[in-house]
């Protein structure tokens, strides 16, 4: 007995040892990382692609509605371009503020109910965007650290159709103000000179969209509109 006892003991220190080695040799080889760690806070660009959509909650009204089927809205690929400012809350959680513009388009789809063509409203928009996340971070191992982030974003449509004339576009109309919150991934690795970040996250509006318009069907079966995206972002910090 007193033997085993011995080889559990040497296994147990062997074991914790060889951890030990493997993280300090991650440790010692975030050069980069110890290089940069010092700052407290530092600037970046990010280039990003997006696809959007809406998210639809049809109207009650639409049950009793002869003439259309509103099908879900599309999603379309866009651009994101944002300047960064990265304040570091100690060694795991970072403020992060992007202030952006993103470009890109989206499209509700109506099927009448005869059999008829597709009938499609076009919806561009030009976005100026506010993104406030937190994110953390976890430890860096080989100059290379994970994280999440979550946080809200304020978002102006410069080319919304909500101030357009009733009388000449018998189109859907939507507000140009979104509040939407965002959560995401991603993976930083640093490099000499610079952070390079590929990201992923997904943005969810949370007020409704649409401007009610009630001598237009194809405003009267939709209850409410919501925005949703995803975006790729690949950062450029340092």
């Amino acid at each position: 007995m007193l033997y085993i006892h011995r080889r559990k003991i040497i296994f147990n220190i062997f074991f914790t040892l060889s951890i030990l080695s493997l993280y300090g040799q991650g440790r010692m080889n975030n050069i980069n990382y110890d290089g940069l760690k010092k700052k407290n806070h530092y600037f970046g660009l990010t280039l990003g692609y997006n696809y959007s959509s809406f998210k639809i909650e049809h109207s009650k009204r639409l049950i009793d509605n002869s003439t259309y089927k509103i099908n879900e809205g599309i999603g379309n690929p866009g651009l994101t371009l944002s300047v960064i400012t990265n304040f570091k809350l100690g060694e795991y959680f970072d403020y992060r503020l992007l202030p952006s513009i993103s470009l890109g388009y989206r499209k509700l789809t109506y099927a009448p109910t005869n059999g008829g063509p597709l009938q499609e409203d076009l919806l561009e928009s030009v976005f100026g965007e506010i993104p406030m996340l937190i994110r953390y971070t976890s430890a860096p191992y080989r100059d290379k650290k994970m994280f999440i982030l979550g946080g809200v974003k304020y978002a102006y449509d410069f080319a919304s159709n909500s101030r357009s004339d009733k009388s000449r576009f018998d189109i859907v109309r939507i507000s140009p103000h979104d509040f939407q919150f965002e959560i995401g991934a991603g993976l930083q690795f640093f490099l000499p000179f610079f952070i390079f970040t590929p990201e992923i996250k997904f943005s969810h509006g949370l007020n409704n969209l649409l401007i009610y318009d009630g001598k237009l069907i194809e405003s009267t079966i939709i209850d409410k509109l919501y925005s949703k995206t995803w975006t790729i972002s690949f950062h450029f910090e340092g």
